[in-house]
């Protein structure tokens, strides 16, 4: 578990930091530690909401023994070095859903698998990168219109500060979401 859990942060921490650092906002240690606090701060926050329904929304909770636990955080960490070994974009989160859900099968076939839970992660699977998309792009485009017209200076020095929020609210989420799971 706890394998998984570093595999977890280095495999999702460059998204927590890479703006706030590539734009030299903060220096990679500061940055570091910027994510870590909001990432330990978010259980005080948010409901453990992503740990339930790993917990108990995917798989029939009868059939989970440590056999089933161990299978399914190998299957994660192997799939989570294999599309980081080859740069392939992927969700911890999933790995270790899909892990769940193989070792069930394996351990006593298709009917483990509680229906609503596994399709609405498989369905998040397949629509969160499109909306994240296509938010992405309207926000884009709403933020050129907004500063059309406003000097290149007076951008920077906004979104520069506007960094901090934006790399405070990822890691919170992650932290909320991500880190929750193991």
């Amino acid at each position: 578990a706890l394998a998984f859990d570093f595999m977890n942060g280095f495999h999702d921490s460059a998204n927590s930091i890479a703006t706030i650092v590539s734009t030299r906002v903060l220096r990679p240690h500061w940055a570091v530690f910027w994510a870590a606090f909001f990432n330990f701060v978010a259980f005080v926050i948010f409901p453990m909401k992503v740990a339930a329904t790993i917990g108990k929304g995917i798989v029939d909770p009868t059939l989970v023994d440590q056999y089933v636990i161990f299978g399914a955080l190998m299957g994660a960490i192997l799939w989570n070095i294999i599309t980081w070994y080859y740069g392939i974009p992927s969700s911890s989160s999933h790995a270790l859903v899909g892990g769940m859900a193989g070792a069930a099968i394996a351990k006593g076939g298709v009917d483990t698998l509680i229906g609503t839970g596994f399709t609405k992660t498989a369905l998040a699977i397949i629509l969160s990168p499109t909306l994240g998309f296509l938010l992405g792009l309207l926000l884009m485009v709403a933020v050129s219109w907004i500063f059309f017209r406003t000097s290149q200076r007076r951008v920077d020095k906004w979104f520069r500060r506007l960094q901090f929020i934006s790399a405070a609210f990822y890691s919170l989420n992650h932290g909320a979401n991500d880190a929750q799971k193991t």
